[in-house]
């Protein structure tokens, strides 16, 4: 493939029998995969819809299907930057696994573009599932979903994917009309399973009593694709429904935390009381099948921006405080440099610092994220 100057969207090579890929950092992971399809393999991290390999990888991003899958420092395999000073390096060969040095790729993998342009990135690819099913369960309360995720992760039921989402969101999503069905205005559980047809019935079940013995509802589950998508579809339009609620003049905030499993009830439940107690309109959604959660909140900038604000800030400082991070796949930027010292500490803040030094010592490269100077 001929790239136009400057694109950086080509497939440069793919070996499907060592299931890997050569991109460039402007391919889209969903056209990527569309475009690999036939062979049986797949790219399974699956940010937003829009995302494009290299964001992926400056943050590395994950997905719904993390809990199975990991995130994208999982699968990366090599890396090609071109470093401030015009350098241009290779972080590792081809193999899927090396002891070989400092692992450069987890340094670059997460940067958020603060050491050096990713030109090129071989990726690891996986089998496409043999058999797939979704599944949804609604909860009297956030504690009582967060609960039931938690167990199904502990007691090693390989699902693909664990997604909660809450009343409110629940409620935006019918009041916009995007899926084609009604929903019941409680938390809500939903699951993606996949693997052989025996594994996914086995693995379907399993879930099914943990889902009751947390007060859940039926566990309603879909085997058929078409139908599959129209019961995923929900998760699939939660954040633009959530969006298009925003009034004219109207902010958003979308921010998200990750803590250990067993502290995932726990933060649930009070950032959701929080949230209600300050009056504030937001939903909150997430991967808690790896402690990992979002708050979306609507708000009138000139009036709310404070209660906003704090209710953020307390939501941070709390995960921080269960020994979590204040962010799980969104990043740092410039939104959360204040919370890096809390995190990680004085000491592991001037290794980064020295690192940034080492490779970028005039501070060209995204200056001003991630922390300063």
């Amino acid at each position: 493939m001929t790239t136009p100057p400057g694109r950086f969207n080509s497939h440069c090579l793919t070996d499907f029998s060592s299931m890997d890929i050569v991109v460039q950092p402007s391919v889209s992971w969903m056209e990527m995969n569309e475009a690999i399809k036939s062979s049986g393999l797949f790219f399974p991290v699956d940010p937003g819809p829009p995302a494009k390999i290299g964001g992926m990888i400056a943050t590395n991003c994950s997905g719904t299907n993390a809990v199975r899958y990991g995130t994208m420092k999982d699968w990366v395999i090599n890396l090609t930057v071109v470093l401030p000073d015009g350098r241009i390096i290779k972080t590792r060969k081809r193999p899927r696994k090396s002891s070989a040095g400092y692992n450069l790729n987890g340094l670059f993998t997460g940067s958020e573009g603060t050491l050096g342009f990713v030109t090129e990135t071989t990726l690891k690819l996986a089998n496409i599932p043999q058999a797939t099913g979704v599944g949804v369960a609604t909860f009297p309360t956030m504690r009582a979903a967060a609960n039931a995720a938690t167990q199904i992760v502990r007691q090693g039921i390989p699902v693909g994917a664990v997604e909660i989402l809450d009343d409110v969101q629940m409620d935006v999503i019918n009041q916009m009309g995007a899926t084609g069905r009604l929903w019941e205005k409680l938390p809500t559980l939903f699951f993606k399973f996949s693997g052989t047809k025996v594994g996914v019935q086995d693995n379907i079940e399993d879930v099914r009593k943990i889902v009751s013995n947390n007060e859940g509802s039926e566990l309603e589950v879909e085997e058929d694709k078409a139908k599959q998508t129209v019961l995923w579809s929900a998760r699939k339009e939660a954040l633009w429904s959530m969006l298009c609620m925003r009034e004219s003049g109207h902010e958003v905030w979308s921010t998200d935390v990750a803590v250990p499993l067993s502290r995932l009830p726990d933060l649930v439940e009070i950032s959701k009381k929080d949230l209600e107690s300050l009056g504030l309109f937001g939903s909150m959604l997430g991967h808690v099948g790896d402690g990992n959660f979002h708050e979306t909140i609507l708000f009138d900038g000139a009036k709310e921006r404070d209660l906003v604000s704090k209710c953020v800030h307390d939501m941070v400082h709390r995960a921080i405080e269960m020994e979590g991070t204040c962010t799980g796949e969104h990043g740092i930027g410039l939104g959360k440099k204040e919370f890096m010292e809390k995190e990680v500490g004085e000491g592991s803040l001037s290794i980064m610092r020295g690192i940034k030094l080492s490779i970028d010592p005039f501070w060209l490269m995204n200056p001003g994220k991630v922390f300063d100077p």
